[in-house]
C-alpha cells in the first residue's frame, strides 16, 4: 500500500491535510444538501446564507469579513448567488459605489430550509465524527480522517426530528 504522504509529514503539509479534510466534508455536505434540503447550493454558499440570516443586510467587504474570505472570492459567490436568485445587491444610502447584500424571498424560504434540515443535521453529524478526538492536534486529524473513512458524515445524520438551529447555535455559544 503507498504512504498517505501528506499525513506522514505531519506539520510540514498541515495545509494540504486541512484542505483534504475540508474538501471531503463539502463533498459530503453537497450530498447531504440534495437529500436533506432538496438543493444543489454549492456548499461553500452557506455561510453566505447563514451570516445573511444572521446579521441581515451586509456589505461584500462585511461579508467577506465575517466569513474570512478575500472580496474578489465573496463577490464571485454573490454573483452566482445573484444569478440564482438567492440575494439582490441594494445601492448603500451613504454610500452609492458599496452594494448592500440581502436575501431575497426565494433565499429567505432557502434558509428556512437549511435552518430545519442541513445546518442542524451536518453539525450533529461532525459532531459525532469529532466526539472521540483525544490527543495531539495531528493525532486527533488522523482520528478524524479515519472516522470519516469508516462512517462517512453521511452516514452519520441522526434520525428526525433534528433539533432546532437557534438551540444548537444557543448550545455552541454555551459551550
Amino acid at each position: 500500500m503507498v504512504e498517505d504522504v501528506v499525513r506522514s509529514l505531519g506539520y510540514a503539509t498541515l495545509g494540504s491535510r486541512l484542505k483534504r479534510i475540508g474538501e471531503r466534508l463539502q463533498a459530503e455536505t453537497q450530498e447531504l444538501a440534495g437529500e436533506l434540503a432538496g438543493t444543489d447550493l454549492p456548499t461553500p454558499h452557506n455561510p453566505v446564507l447563514a451570516a445573511l440570516d444572521l446579521h441581515g443586510p451586509l456589505s461584500i467587504g462585511d461579508l467577506a469579513k465575517a466569513l474570512g474570505h478575500s472580496q474578489p472570492g465573496v463577490t464571485r459567490m454573490i454573483n452566482k448567488m445573484k444569478a440564482d436568485g438567492l440575494v439582490v445587491g441594494q445601492p448603500d444610502d451613504r454610500d452609492r459605489r458599496v452594494s448592500t447584500i440581502a436575501l431575497t424571498e426565494k433565499g429567505a424560504v432557502l434558509v428556512a430550509t437549511l435552518r430545519a434540515t442541513l445546518w442542524p443535521a451536518v453539525t450533529l453529524a461532525v459532531e459525532n465524527a469529532c466526539a472521540q478526538l483525544s490527543g495531539p492536534f495531528l493525532e486527533q486529524l488522523a482520528q478524524l480522517e479515519d472516522a470519516l473513512a469508516e462512517v462517512p458524515i453521511t452516514q452519520r445524520v441522526p434520525s428526525p426530528p433534528l433539533p432546532d438551529w437557534d438551540s444548537l447555535a444557543r448550545r455552541r455559544e454555551e459551550g
